[in-house]
């Protein structure tokens, strides 16, 4: 790892109230003192205790750049386990820029992306389970997914982690002590004592694994598809949800012609929507393009949203879509129901099979948008957490580890169950032992390490 001192701007570039520009490393208190100065013009910062905050101005070659409050955080006291300066200036882009710049030109290096985070992992200020929980905190974008996040920046998942490899350590080094000693320790009856921890540890490594599910629909949310056909209210219903006017609505049928996509908070799910062509038989061109998009997206969802208009009666149309997607999670809006209707819930429940909800909505209201939330997340969420101290993982990487060390795990029964030699509980038990310890940042290779942190954003 480099021991040079870093910098970048830890606040997002816009015109805002304050932005922070972070230093860290060994030469972070010198860089900084080199251009601050108080009231009286005085170099005084490396003077200063730790965790404390002071007032001041930034020069840089004579000139004041802006008026500041610096903190100072001395090593292994901070988040870095390295000295750390962060000085608040004004938020514009400009000063920021000009800030920085002053500190890159008094001798820091700009950081890469991640960087202040890689150096608390390698400095062992977090594991690599909490330096990953930090860009899914940034990124949660509701209660839930925030929630989940905290956890493990909180430790929890370390703690499971680190419990499980325990447990298989102890197991590994009762084997390897009974081989090397076995006039003093013994083995007999131990193969069944250990086939009973092995298959309670594998259980609860696949309830974490099998967490990935619920995990990856907080973090990444819901792929959900607007389907119907022409002028029922799926543009309606894409803008009422989004908050803005992101698809024309007229009265024409067939205006949207293109795939619409905007990501949508709505209660404690996030979905990913995309807004489609009506779905009808057509001789223009670019319509039937649009619609074999439709369909192909249909295809791809995780959840489709199937409008059907309250104000006519069920149509061809409506029967060939609904064929369409007979096999998908299905939420079927009836629409328009502050008009006078015609049809409701019990007239389109025939046509319907497999696995469905009904919602009767008015998407120019906002009627029935919160039940339909309510039906989403009872399908997705409902369920997945059973306690204030339940783990779910959000992480491809962990799941894909924590199925390596199931994996192994029932190798081990396995084995037992085949009456091998106890030597071969071993390697497996190892590589269980490996698998999770590459979870919480043990004998990761330095390209998993840089691959990890590059995906984070500057300054953090």
């Amino acid at each position: 790892m480099n021991n040079d001192t870093i910098a970048g701007i830890a606040t997002a570039l816009s015109e805002s109230g304050i932005g922070i520009i972070r230093v860290s490393g060994d030469d972070a208190i010198k860089i900084v003192n080199s251009i601050f100065v108080n009231k009286k013009g005085e170099h005084t910062l490396a003077s200063f205790s730790s965790h404390t905050i002071h007032y001041g101005f930034i020069v840089f070659d004579g000139q004041e750049i802006d008026e500041v409050m610096v903190s100072v955080m001395k090593a292994p006291n901070s988040f870095t386990k390295e000295d750390v300066v962060e000085i608040n200036c004004h938020g514009g882009v400009f000063v920021c820029k000009s800030v920085l710049e002053a500190v890159l030109s008094s001798g820091a290096r700009l950081c890469e992306p991640g960087e202040f985070t890689k150096r608390a992992f390698l400095n062992g200020r977090i594991d690599l389970s909490k330096a990953e929980a930090v860009m899914d905190v940034i990124s949660s974008s509701n209660n839930s997914s925030l929630n989940n996040s905290l956890k493990h920046l909180n430790g929890n998942l370390y703690k499971k982690i680190k419990d499980l490899r325990d447990r298989l350590i102890y197991e590994i080094a009762f084997i390897e002590s009974a081989l090397d000693d076995p006039e003093h320790i013994s083995l007999e009856g131990y193969p069944q004592e250990l086939l009973e921890k092995c298959i309670e540890m594998k259980e609860e490594t696949d309830r974490l694994k099998e967490s990935f599910k619920t995990g990856k629909i907080l973090k990444d949310g819901i792929d959900t598809v607007i389907l119907g056909k022409p002028n029922v209210g799926k543009s309606s219903l894409l803008n009422m949800l989004s908050g803005e006017d992101r698809a024309i609505v007229t009265d024409i049928a067939g205006t949207t012609r293109d795939t619409i996509e905007e990501r949508v908070i709505l209660g404690d799910v996030v979905l990913n929507l995309t807004d489609t062509a009506g779905i009808r038989e057509s001789e223009d061109l670019v319509e039937n393009i649009g619609v074999n998009k439709a369909k192909d997206c249909a295809k791809k969802a995780e959840l489709v949203l199937l409008i059907i208009d309250s104000t006519t009666e069920i149509t061809d149309e409506d029967k060939e879509i609904i064929e369409l997607v007979k096999d998908k999670k299905l939420i079927v809006l009836i629409n328009k129901i502050d008009m006078p209707g015609i049809i409701r819930s019990e007239d389109v429940e025939k046509y319907l099979s497999g696995d469905y909800d009904i919602v009767e909505i008015s998407a120019k209201e906002g009627t029935g948008i919160r039940e339909l939330s309510q039906k989403i997340y009872n399908r997705f969420l409902s369920g997945s957490f059973k306690s204030d101290e339940e783990i779910v993982i959000t992480n491809l990487r962990q799941a894909e580890e924590l199925k390596t060390a199931s994996d192994s795990l029932n190798n081990v029964t396995n084995s037992i169950n085949m009456d091998l030699p106890e030597d071969f509980y071993s390697i497996d038990l190892m590589n269980a032992y490996a698998a999770l310890g590459r979870i919480i940042g043990e004998d990761v290779d330095d390209d998993l390490v840089n691959e990890i942190f590059s995906k984070f954003c500057m300054g953090k």
